[in-house]
């Protein structure tokens, strides 16, 4: 039987391809994309003569994208912690929660009693608010189960949101993220454990990737090193929550191992943007929980540019460092708290998020990648990023698929 190939064209659009080294400007321009692929982009004006199309969308002159990436998140969890905002701002910091039993180990505690259906429902409306921000492709790290049984079932509750929602849904194994309470004082055995689930939840097809926390709260190099050559041996990459309280060097050991990307960076040392830069490893900003947990001291952002390191920006949506729900809100933050330009902060949540996900065939608007699209109530794309308290997202098209918010 032949398959049926669905044509599908986006005219009258101000296009914004990122194709190069800028904006990639087209005015008036037309895509058509072949069921979820894009086949091809131009000018209105220069569309092939005779063609045949299944479906034609006049955008009356909207900005249209490539879609959003948000490439660090953790949304399968359960329970509240604005009331550690409160605490932060009487004077106690992440860490001093953290170890007085708040933080990451209260979480884990209401998503070990919460139900699967209670987890699913909770990140699959965070899924569609991501989406209906302009977000296409996501990923979701694992992180507060932390036992085998527990990592497994938010594993498979983040593989679910794809088909519920249409987004591509990458999914992260981070059970090296934070110490439950039953291997208090045994941080190495802990790893262990960590160790040998990783075959388990790699042989269910449950995680694309393995992440951990290296940091004065986490785990040390050491331990950290322990769960990536188990990763290395199942033939999964690697990234790491890195430099975010200290410097650890976490950067640069996960550099080593060829990671994927490295995460926060606040504390990155000209050493680890020398590893990251020599392995490729995308530096994965978090403006949002710089901003949450009052920060001040900057990822070195310009030391990154000068070295070349791709950047990309994140939510890290969270329920207490980053409860956050808006890429376009992350970007504005990128620029203004980071000196990110807004063409540095729009290739961070497209081109660089998504080789930060080990994705290549995102991203941008060119003939071959993914029709994973973006329009905007917007003029010029710099604006996205300038702006804060809007919502100027008219449509996201997943997979060639159109979607309306």
């Amino acid at each position: 039987m032949t398959r049926t190939v669905v044509r599908r064209l986006w005219r009258h659009a101000h296009l914004a391809t990122l194709a190069g080294d800028d904006w990639g400007l087209v005015e008036d321009g037309a895509l058509l994309a072949e069921d979820d692929r894009i086949t091809w982009v131009g000018t209105d004006a220069d569309l092939p003569a005779g063609l045949e199309v299944d479906n034609e969308h006049d955008l009356g002159g909207a900005l249209l994208t490539p879609g959003l990436v948000d490439a660090h998140t953790h949304l399968v969890y359960a329970g509240d912690r604005t009331a550690e905002f409160d605490l932060r701002l009487q004077g106690a910091s992440y860490e001093q929660i953290a170890r007085a039993g708040g933080g990451i180990r209260h979480t884990v505690a209401c998503t070990r009693a919460a139900s699967d259906d209670d987890l699913f429902n909770g990140a699959l409306a965070r899924a569609r608010a991501l989406r209906d921000t302009g977000v296409t492709t996501l990923e979701v790290k694992s992180g507060y189960g932390l036992s085998l049984a527990h990592e497994a079932r938010c594993l498979r509750v983040a593989r679910r949101l794809g088909p519920a929602t249409g987004l591509t849904v990458c999914t992260t194994a981070l059970p090296a993220h934070a110490l439950p309470p039953e291997f208090d004082g045994r941080p190495d055995d802990y790893i262990d454990a960590v160790v040998s689930w990783l075959p388990a939840l790699h042989a269910e097809g449950l995680a694309d990737a393995v992440d951990a926390f290296c940091d004065t709260i986490g785990f040390t190099p050491a331990q950290t090193r322990r769960v990536f050559d188990a990763a290395r041996a199942l033939g999964l990459p690697v990234k790491l929550h890195a430099e975010q309280l200290s410097d650890q060097g976490g950067a640069a050991l996960a550099a080593s191992y060829g990671a994927l990307s490295a995460d926060h960076l606040e504390w990155l040392s000209d050493d680890g943007i020398a590893a990251m830069k020599a392995a490729g490893t995308v530096a994965m900003l978090l403006p949002g929980a710089f901003y949450h947990l009052r920060e001040t001291r900057l990822p070195p952002v310009a030391a990154l540019r000068a070295a070349g390191v791709p950047v990309a920006v994140a939510t890290d949506h969270n329920p207490g460092s980053s409860p956050a729900l808006s890429l376009p809100l992350m970007m504005n933050m990128a620029c203004t708290l980071f000196r990110l330009t807004p063409l540095e902060a729009w290739l961070g949540v497209t081109v660089h998020a998504a080789q930060a996900l080990g994705l290549a065939e995102r991203g941008r608007l060119q003939p071959g990648l993914r029709a994973d699209l973006a329009a905007w109530s917007l003029d010029h794309p710099r604006e996205l990023a300038a702006r804060f308290g809007h919502d100027p997202c008219s449509a996201v098209v997943l997979g060639g698929i159109p979607c309306t918010p």
